[in-house]
């Protein structure tokens, strides 16, 4: 026999229960009104306690059926009563979770009593229904190797009551079209969550013909994700009296009335808004340079970036402070141009005409893509409000359920630009020492800039004073970033509202003094030799006591040094739209209707 068969894992856990070994069973243990009591035997209360204590060796775990422990206290009791058939009508409840078993054969028909069997977490592929009981009242088979149904309704158990099929590979038309009162007439209770359903209308379409149905667990799927569910749901299946493990009140049933009879307007697309708020914790970059020369100006911008599924460009909601798309962040982390205008034109071509709105038949074809999103640049402070809402509108939802269970990773990035004097600046600077030293002709002549207004000089001060500046290329790094897990959007809830902790940055303060020196000398040739310098470094090494530690001291202070700082908190909300009763539904889609 298979060890992946069905009845060999029933047989091997009957086997385990040890019905014929002590304490059960016939034995020399066994105190009997015709044996003479001894030292060997026992009560039958001692070897009850046997096998109900948890401490004692004899105790089992009998959790995959209720009546296994009843079955071991039957063999101390009557051990005469366990024949085999006795013992195959005796189960009417098994439960086989994790158990590698692949295939369902003929040897549970032997179980004539069998009302509810449970195979979780197993690695069947098919379900044939010849070798299920016809008593079965309860069958759960969560978590396996299910795609279609095919085999599964073609003469399926005419008592069956409970049908757990969450967490398989279910997601076709004909699986569909398996899910009616022809197939499944007594069914008051059916599990379909975590399975790959994207069509909310059809399926619906399919539930709304079992007329025992009161009991209906979708979320997870990925149609789950669109701002008509639940209302299209509850409305368009009257007969529901509980659905996700909550109960329908009659006020929900008032506010999505009406939903049902509007069902040719609505796609099942997903509507996300992302909200990143207030950034606090980021160390001062110019804490430590207050000494710092004039030149080169620096100045350090902070923004924030994430990655989040698209059909497009994300569509900026109506708030106070400006946010963007950096495209060409995008372009640097290795999403091209030419991708994102393809995007673009693969939505546009989806679109209806002169409506803009996504075609229902065609919104299959609109191919998501991951893109990254940057907020708006912001100076440094204490506490940053970036305020930056982004709407994201996905008509993959199955690949949008993929992207919320892997979750979203997002980055503090820092920018920082070098400013310097353009080097048009120092032109006019040199010219009038050249035309000072031609034009001397003699002790009485002035020159003709000499001879120039302090008005004139005053000018020329301020020119100098204010030079124009010439920026170097922004230097970019990321200063830390944190995943966000979003899972729990696919299981029902509709917002996560989070407070993401990076943790304590380091500030790293650096000698600009010593980088400008080392940028000057490169850009300008040396005027002094470099006699001095050996001179005073000579200098500096003999000094001795306290001038000696005060120089060791600036030594330290000039090199990097890194201040532990507090925490690193970004605030965080990742909102899918839903609608709260059929009246904002009409409102969204009364334009559509119109045009």
């Amino acid at each position: 026999m298979n060890s992946n068969t069905l009845s060999a894992v029933i047989e091997k856990q009957i086997n385990h229960l040890c019905l014929t070994d002590f304490p059960c069973g016939y034995g020399s243990w066994r105190k009997t009104k015709d044996s003479t009591g001894g030292a060997e035997t026992e009560e039958t209360d001692a070897l009850l306690d046997l096998l109900s204590c948890p401490h004692s060796p004899w105790w089992q775990d009998v959790s995959w059926s209720p009546q296994a422990p009843a079955l071991r206290k039957l063999a101390v009791l009557s051990p005469e009563c366990l024949h085999t058939d006795f013992m195959y009508s005796y189960f009417t409840t098994l439960r086989i979770v994790d158990k590698a078993v692949s295939v369902i054969d003929d040897g549970l028909l032997k179980f004539s009593k069998l009302e509810e069997l449970v195979l979780s977490a197993n690695k069947i592929s098919e379900i044939p229904v010849e070798n299920l009981p016809s008593t079965l009242k309860i069958l759960e088979l969560r978590a396996n190797r299910l795609s279609a149904l095919n085999s599964f309704t073609s003469c399926s158990p005419p008592r069956l009551q409970y049908l757990g099929l969450s967490s398989n590979s279910l997601s076709s038309h004909r699986d569909i079209s398996n899910l009616t009162d022809r197939h499944w007439p007594q069914l008051v209770c059916l599990d379909l969550s975590d399975c790959e359903f994207q069509n909310q209308p059809a399926l619906l379409s399919a539930l709304s013909t079992l007329p025992s149905l009161k009991t209906l667990v979708l979320e997870g799927n990925p149609f789950t994700l669109a701002p008509s569910y639940p209302g299209f749901t509850v409305d368009s299946l009257p007969q529901l009296s509980c659905l996700d493990g909550s109960w329908i009140s009659a006020e929900e049933r008032h506010r999505f009335r009406g939903l049902a009879k509007m069902s040719d307007l609505i796609v099942d697309q997903a509507s996300a808004t992302v909200n990143v708020g207030r950034v606090k914790g980021l160390p001062d970059p110019l804490s430590a340079d207050e000494n710092a020369p004039d030149f080169p100006v620096v100045t350090y911008s902070y923004f924030i970036t994430y990655e989040f599924l698209s059909d497009q460009t994300p569509a900026t909601l109506d708030v106070n402070s400006e946010s963007n798309f950096d495209t060409e962040h995008v372009t640097e982390e290795g999403s091209s141009d030419a991708d994102l205008q393809s995007n673009k034109n693969c939505l546009r071509a989806t679109l209806k005409p002169d409506t803009g709105v996504l075609n229902s038949e065609e919104t299959c074809h609109v191919a998501a893509h991951v893109s990254r999103h940057s907020t708006s640049k912001l100076t440094w402070s204490e506490c940053m409000d970036f305020s930056d809402t982004h709407m994201f509108i996905v008509s993959d939802l199955g690949g949008l359920k993929k992207f919320l269970n892997q979750g979203l990773n997002l980055t503090i990035e820092e920018e920082k630009v070098l400013s310097w004097p353009a080097a048009s600046e120092d032109i006019p600077a040199a010219k009038p020492n050249r035309n000072v030293k031609e034009k001397k002709g003699g002790k009485g002549k002035e020159s003709p800039i000499k001879s120039g207004s302090n008005k004139d000089k005053s000018k020329d001060k301020k020119k100098k004073s204010v030079p124009e500046l010439v920026q170097d290329a922004p230097i970019r790094r990321s200063l830390g970033s944190v995943h966000i897990p979003l899972g729990s959007l696919v299981k029902g809830d509709h917002k996560v509202d989070v407070l993401c902790d990076l943790g304590a940055l380091h500030a790293e303060s650096e000698d600009l003094g010593k980088k400008i020196k080392e940028e000057k000398e490169d850009k300008e040739p040396k005027r002094r030799g470099g006699s001095d310098t050996r001179q005073k470094n000579t200098a500096l090494s003999k000094g001795k006591g306290k001038g000696k530690k005060d120089h060791e001291v600036d030594v330290q202070a000039d090199s990097s040094v890194s201040v532990q700082l507090e925490p690193v908190t970004v605030e965080l909300t990742v909102k899918l739209e839903k609608w709260q009763s059929a009246s904002e539904a009409h409102q969204l889609l009364l334009p559509h209707q119109t045009s």
